[in-house]
């Protein structure tokens, strides 16, 4: 699974901007901007990205 895949979807079927998306789970705004410009995240933050969007219900 590719995670920028996995958050895009996320943002849309939720209708959460990346820059809220990024702020709750790595209170770092530019979170998904920098992942779609080619930031890889490091197993640690795709855990966080995981487990936010299961406590969403997703």
């Amino acid at each position: 699974m590719h995670m920028l895949r996995i958050v895009e979807k996320f943002l849309r079927d939720h209708d959460i901007p990346p820059t809220k998306f990024g702020r709750i789970v790595a209170k770092d705004p530019r979170l998904v901007l920098d992942m779609r410009l080619g930031r890889e995240v490091r197993t640690p933050m795709q855990r966080k990205i995981i487990a936010y969007i299961e406590s969403v219900g997703e």
